[in-house]
């Protein structure tokens, strides 16, 4: 383990101190603790909580001060009212959700980090060789394309997606690596990052619809390529946007309530999901009424949107 004393710099003190302003529950404190892998990824930190409060620990110190802001931005973004995902469905397979759950959560903070990293460079926390140890990661992350090359399609077009977005306007300086390494992937990437960049975000809005957007971006390209679709659209929960005036329409006008082929996690009983129809996004998942029947639907779609979500307790984001 490096024994190595950093301190966080002026930038990271006043992210710490915002953040501790808005965190409920007690104090966020960061920590570093690891080796230096010798390049940069953004899964060197974790959280955890703890009496007293979360602990951000930074477990690689190649560039400790970038990878503790990259995580204190994600929280921050949260704690603003930004888009959370939850994972309340199973397909009845460990192993799937699993995969599920970690494919949906790279592609959510793919969308995150349209927002994540304008602040970084705003800030100066990404420069030439960041960028430089970055590219490292995607090395070491991914195989060069080749001839067979299925197993690992749907992770470079993630960590491409992710690349696009991490270098902005900077994409030219390692374009051609890129493009010697990873062609199909690359272009891929480019196709759907072009869609989802058109437009600006700056509010939970524009980020939850960028989120929605590239669900069903992904798995057109999945589709495109033979490879089943993840259908993050049905199994991961998008926590709705909504504005004053949604909130005091009736359920029926808003959401859609359908049952799923896939179990409520942790119990074998099969859920109701609750889809906007605007967009069809699952936005929130419940138990079969009781008593399950036409009636009691009845009267669940004539509620208001409020009075349901909120005795439900289903986290929701009033729209500005």
């Amino acid at each position: 383990m490096t024994e190595e004393k950093i301190e966080l710099n002026d930038t990271n003190k006043a992210l710490l101190e915002e953040i501790n302003s808005l965190y409920p529950d007690g104090t966020v404190f960061v920590q570093f603790h690891g080796e230096k892998a010798g390049y940069v990824r953004h899964d060197q930190a974790t959280q955890k909580t703890l009496p007293g409060g979360l602990f951000i620990i930074v477990t690689d110190l190649t560039a400790p001060n970038y990878t503790a802001s990259h995580e204190l931005l994600h929280l921050l973004m949260l704690l603003q009212g930004f888009p959370q995902i939850f994972f309340q469905l199973s397909l009845g397979d460990k192993e799937l959700d699993e995969q599920m759950m970690i494919m949906s959560t790279d592609l959510y903070n793919v969308a995150m980090h349209r927002v994540v990293v304008a602040e970084q460079r705003k800030h100066g926390l990404i420069n030439d060789q960041i960028e430089e140890l970055y590219f490292k990661g995607i090395e070491h992350t991914l195989t060069k394309e080749g001839a067979k090359d299925d197993d690992e399609r749907a992770l470079r077009l993630l960590t491409l997606l992710d690349a696009l977005v991490f270098y902005g306007e900077d994409l030219p300086k390692f374009e051609t690596r890129l493009q010697e390494n990873y062609p199909l992937a690359l272009a891929a990437a480019k196709k759907i990052y072009q869609k989802i960049a058109a437009k600006p975000i700056k509010s939970p809005f524009d980020m939850r619809r960028t989120i929605v957007r590239l669900y069903g971006l992904f798995d057109e390209q999945m589709q495109e390529w033979g490879m089943p679709a993840l259908h993050n659209n049905e199994y991961t929960t998008v926590s709705p946007v909504l504005s004053a005036r949604q909130l005091r329409l009736e359920m029926r006008q808003v959401f859609e309530i359908f049952h799923s082929d896939m179990k409520e996690r942790g119990t074998n009983r099969r859920a109701y999901v609750g889809l906007r129809r605007n967009d069809h996004q699952n936005s929130f998942t419940m138990a079969a009424p009781q008593p399950e029947t036409p009636e009691a639907f009845k009267k669940i779609y004539g509620m208001p949107v409020q009075k349901f979500l909120e005795e439900h307790s289903i986290p929701y984001i009033v729209r500005k």
